[in-house]
């Protein structure tokens, strides 16, 4: 029986979320995942560094330093934007084995290490920048199949071309009235039928990220990648944060906050194109 079902395109599969054990510990898809998109986001932009004159084992080095910030960066924002349940359960603050960890806080925490780690290599931090857009948006594009094994991460009921079924006892969050009225029996067993909302963003991550490659060439300022990353990750994480069924919500309202910090980012992706158009900085 298939855990995992696209009906629309006849698709099967049966994926357990632990890849192995060590030691009676297991070993989860989901880092595994996430380690390989690292590793690949830090191999382009390294490649990329050396095509821009910059010594390629730069983002070796900032990624060593920068891996612990970014996960914890990515927990704290999880857990502040989640703060009711991790103010009755305060130890579960850090078991992220349990699960919960943000992009977003991972990409600011990020930030400000490269700020500091470029000030102190006497590299440009628009240049770095502009170069760790491309690794990230690999990274990212890669590291949204950890939640497809997690069977995580999902949208409201849909019936489009890439509708999926999971099994309705391995759904991990909630689920909406939508989802539970639309429940779908095969195989001798439930299904929800919901967005794989983890492949459209790795899909938008993907054809941004050759877009902007398309462009390296055409870019008419230090930092202007950048800035497009932050418009087109935000403009796409603005549409597909809508369509999910479990969103951090600022405060007590039900407003998802990642769709206001991709408005932000949009925002601040603007600002700082007409700020980076001064004649001094001009490649």
């Amino acid at each position: 029986m298939p855990n995992i079902y696209f009906p629309n395109l006849n698709l099967f599969f049966n994926i357990n979320s632990v890849a192995f054990q060590i030691f009676g510990i297991s070993v989860y898809w989901y880092g595994i995942i996430l380690t390989t998109g690292i590793i690949l986001g830090t191999v382009l932009a390294s490649y990329i560094a050396k095509k821009e004159g910059l010594h390629p084992d730069i983002f070796i080095d900032f990624i060593l330093y920068d891996i612990i910030f970014a996960l914890l960066g990515a927990r704290l924002y999880y857990v502040v934007f989640n703060f009711d349940y991790y103010r009755e359960n305060p130890a579960h603050i850090f078991n992220i084995r349990e699960g919960g960890i943000a992009i977003y806080g991972a990409v600011i925490a990020s930030a400000i290490v490269a700020l500091i780690y470029t000030k102190k290599k006497k590299v440009d931090f628009w240049s770095f920048a502009d170069i760790a857009s491309y690794g990230l948006l690999l990274g990212q594009a890669i590291g949204r199949y950890g939640n497809f094994v997690n069977k995580e991460a999902f949208g409201d009921y849909t019936n489009n071309l890439f509708a999926m079924r999971i099994l309705k006892s391995e759904a991990k969050w909630p689920l909406s009235q939508n989802i539970l009225e639309h429940v779908q029996t095969a195989f001798g067993a439930e299904y929800i039928q919901v967005h794989p909302t983890f492949f459209y963003e790795s899909l938008w991550n993907a054809v941004l990220l050759v877009l902007l490659l398309v462009y390296r060439k055409r870019r008419k300022f230090s930092g202007e990648i950048f800035m497009l990353y932050l418009i087109g990750y935000g403009i796409g994480r603005f549409w597909i944060e809508g369509l999910r069924t479990d969103q951090l919500l600022l405060g007590s309202t039900q407003i998802p906050i990642s769709q206001v910090v991709a408005i932000l980012s949009i925002i601040l992706g603007i600002i700082g194109i007409f700020i980076c158009r001064k004649p001094n900085n001009q490649e």
